[in-house]
């Protein structure tokens, strides 16, 4: 009767705390871009939005037409990108904060 009770609470225990790690997993993100392939954590993205992302910005570089961009200078206020557009070299200046707002 024990080996029966035993085997009966390690089911119960299984079944109750099975799906848990499941929950955590809802936070991770399999993303495939130009910025490459990667698993990012939305937790961690929701810290780091204080600030604009190198990454984001050189998106939004390639966006706005940029060919081959590259970051150039980040600072406490601004991300520099520069590349090619259709007339030649060029850079885009992005604010450093939520969202990498165009600021000139």
């Amino acid at each position: 009767m024990n080996a029966k009770a035993l085997l009966l609470g390690t089911l119960v225990t299984t079944i109750v705390t099975w799906p848990f790690p499941a929950l955590y997993a809802q936070d991770l993100e399999f993303r495939v871009g130009p910025g490459g392939v990667g698993i990012y954590d939305r937790n961690q993205e929701r810290r780091v939005r204080e600030r604009c992302n190198p990454d984001d910005a050189l998106d939004l570089a390639r966006d706005a037409g940029f060919r081959r961009p590259q970051i150039a200078r980040v600072t406490s206020r601004s991300v520099v990108v520069e590349g090619f557009t259709r007339a030649g070299p060029d850079r885009i200046v992005f604010g450093n904060s939520r969202g990498c707002p165009e600021i000139g």
